[in-house]
């Protein structure tokens, strides 16, 4: 009998990480890298996934990112990870990305929003049964929703590509 839960609500696994920015992160434009930003979204939604599925996890997809405005140097950044969705052994993780400036007090601006896919696996690295996300409140039934709709377009572009490639090569 497995010790993890058939279900599991989003808030026991929700998961917040702050970090200041510094000049070696940084663009040649002075700004912080993009991949900086994507590390610290990815090992946000890792652990949120692990906590999820009680176990490993891997990422298979960054279903979209999408940056608003530019972090800078000394900017403390915040993440906030959850899972919005839950399939057989997938889960997606979305990730809320907020700023403000480490020497002053004021609003913090939204940077950016990422949607992973991650996977959990057992220890030879197959798929595992995941827990399935209870979502609790307004937010988080708007959340599982819109994770549903990116989940159909994810799986219609797949089929899409798949039926590209087919027509591809018949016509070789």
């Amino acid at each position: 009998m497995s010790s993890t839960p058939s279900s599991r609500p989003t808030s026991v696994t929700r998961l917040s990480l702050s970090h200041i920015t510094a000049q070696n992160e940084t663009n040649l434009l002075g700004t912080v890298h993009g991949g900086v930003i994507m590390t610290l979204v990815d090992s946000v939604a890792g652990v949120v996934a692990a906590r999820h599925s009680g176990g490993a996890a891997v990422t298979a997809s960054m279903d979209e990112m999408t940056f608003l405005v530019p972090v800078r140097v000394g900017d403390v950044i915040h993440l906030s990870g959850q899972v919005n969705w839950t399939g057989r052994s997938s889960m997606e993780v979305g990730v809320r990305i907020t700023a403000d400036r480490w020497d002053s007090v004021g609003p913090e601006v939204h940077v950016a929003s990422a949607y992973l896919v991650f996977v959990a696996v057992d220890e030879h690295g197959k798929p595992r049964e995941v827990p399935q996300v209870i979502a609790e409140t307004d937010e988080e039934r708007r959340r599982l929703r819109e994770a549903e709709i990116r989940r159909h377009h994810r799986l219609a572009r797949r089929a899409a590509i798949i039926e590209s490639r087919k027509m591809g090569e018949a016509g070789t």
